[in-house]
């Protein structure tokens, strides 16, 4: 199971793009509302999500993903249900994806520390211990971290490439011209 989690402020492309590219790749995906099933996004687009962050369990949990946006972040940094995940995946080795200022809510937590990531630009700093690269995409260990909107194809095909391999991930970037 992956979840992605949509908290109130969510930046819109860095959630949905890796909910669907990872369903195009055949994993078992869930949106997850924290607080609600129905969140609202920064640029005003409600989405109606598959479950309640108070549904979520960490059997099975292949991967959990964190759009950036704000205030989507602060709000996924600030809830209880997303540090408990986190916490199991540093714990069992799952793997963990952010983009924007998401990577911020590793690094406030010191699970950057040692690790090379990216964000938006302007976060850098809040990505306490990280050796900073340029990269629009960064793997380091079990954690993906990502620029921005405009890497959130990038972002979703290497999540895939993570849990399902390379020629999957080029099979669903090359169908999606």
């Amino acid at each position: 199971m992956v979840y992605v989690f949509f908290a109130h402020g969510f930046e819109e492309i860095e959630a949905i793009t890796p909910l669907d590219i990872l369903r195009r790749a055949g994993l078992e995906v869930q949106s997850v509302g924290v607080g609600s099933k129905t969140i609202t996004g920064a640029h005003g687009i409600t989405v109606h999500c598959d479950v309640s962050d108070k549904e979520t369990a960490g059997k099975g949990l292949e991967m959990v993903v964190l759009p950036g946006g704000m205030p989507g972040t602060a709000n996924l940094g600030g809830s209880k249900r997303v540090q408990f995940c986190l916490d199991y995946c540093i714990a069992k080795g799952i793997w963990i994806g952010a983009i924007c200022a998401a990577p911020s809510i590793l690094g406030a937590r010191g699970d950057l520390k040692g690790k090379t990531a990216t964000c938006f630009p302007g976060w850098e700093e809040k990505l306490e211990g990280a050796v900073i690269s340029p990269e629009r995409v960064v793997v380091d260990g079990k954690i993906v971290t990502a620029k921005g909107a405009g890497a959130a194809k990038q972002f979703s095909l290497k999540l895939v490439e993570c849990l399902c391999g390379k020629e999957k991930a080029d099979e669903i970037g090359a169908a999606m011209q």
